[in-house]
């Protein structure tokens, strides 16, 4: 038989895995079309209620082989714009419309960003080539290739401060940030790579801009929803992407909302919010549990320690839901959590 470390170090390994199966029921859906499309979103409210009633997960996890850990990071990045073009050719061949097109447009920008952006982002923050090159073009699904560049020279520097469009300031509304976060983050990371190419000596706008390759690399793409399944497809898909962009930015609300670092201090483990839930942390490749991610970016999901001495915040999911309505969000979430942050540091 198996012996109990065995046993707990599999499921370690294979709890990573249920990300993926969340894109597999969502291509199903998809592909039946109808009702079923409506699958992928609904997930969003089954993981916010079963992952409140669950215990929260502080354990470390039992991982020591980086090549198996990866595995699920790379099915579950690639799996991300094949769902797009899966929804694109469902679209094109006129299986999907009406009330069940609406729910595979939804279905597919949800996966986009739940399980897709976390995979995504931990192969842009290794040291090799190529998950770089592929976390960083992958980024198609939510069109910004470049998203990453804003994600590692200014967040990951700025958290905190006045100066992070990731990080929502006391009282804001999960819309306005949301608006404001995409904006910003976009020209900040335009300018970003502007002044880098200046500092080399090449024109702001040159040819060697990453806004020129991520603009090709979303042509490429679109090309492919044509050929696929028409201007239809095309449609949906950028739709469906339209969407995933501004629910990508939304999320960053609850990493750091309400958090104040001043400029120049150093980035400690209480500049964020840990959400520990039972199924947050494997379905999101523990992008809810990174304190230790800003201290070191370079340490894989697997490695991330939880911060057991944090202040406790409901999973990702709830957050999220309750967010939607404002008030909810202010007096029952985040009110009591900020109190205590504020008396505590």
């Amino acid at each position: 038989g198996f012996t109990e470390q065995e046993v707990t170090m599999f499921f370690d390994y294979a709890r990573y895995y249920l990300t993926f199966s969340l894109q597999l029921l969502t291509a199903y859906g998809v592909i039946r079309g109808g009702a079923y499309a409506w699958l992928g979103v609904s997930t969003l409210f089954i993981l916010a209620l079963v992952d409140a009633l669950l215990p929260l997960d502080t354990s470390v996890r039992r991982i020591n082989n980086r090549t198996l850990a990866n595995i699920p990071i790379w099915l579950s990045t690639l799996t991300g714009p094949l769902l797009i073009l899966i929804l694109g050719w469902q679209v094109g061949q006129g299986h999907l419309s009406g009330f069940g097109l609406i729910g595979g447009i939804i279905s597919v920008a949800w996966m986009s960003v739940i399980a897709f952006v976390p995979p995504s982002h931990e192969l842009y923050h290794q040291r090799a080539f190529l998950p770089q090159l592929v976390g960083t073009y992958t980024q198609v699904c939510y069109l910004d290739c470049a998203r990453n560049i804003g994600h590692t020279v200014g967040h990951h520097i700025d958290v905190g401060t006045v100066k992070d469009s990731d990080t929502a300031k006391r009282g804001q509304p999960l819309y306005s940030f949301t608006v404001n976060a995409v904006v910003t983050s976009t020209l900040l990371c335009w300018k970003i790579e502007s002044d880098a190419l200046e500092k080399r000596g090449y024109g702001r706008w040159s040819l060697r801009h990453r806004l020129w390759k991520a603009l090709l690399a979303q042509l490429v793409f679109q090309t492919l929803a044509y050929l696929i399944g028409g201007w239809p497809a095309v449609a949906a898909c950028l739709t469906s992407m339209v969407i995933a962009r501004f629910w990508v930015e939304s999320f960053n609300y609850f990493q750091h909302y309400g958090i104040v670092r001043a400029e120049g201090r150093p980035v400690a483990r209480r500049h964020l919010w840990n959400h520990l839930g039972y199924l947050t942390r494997p379905v999101a490749f523990e992008i809810t549990n990174h304190a230790d991610h800003h201290l070191d970016s370079y340490i894989p999901y697997y490695k991330l320690k939880p911060d057991t001495t944090a202040i406790r915040m409901p999973n990702v999911f709830l957050c999220f839901l309750t967010a939607l309505i404002p008030p909810v969000w202010h007096n029952v979430i985040i009110k009591k959590a900020l109190k205590e942050w504020d008396l505590k540091f």
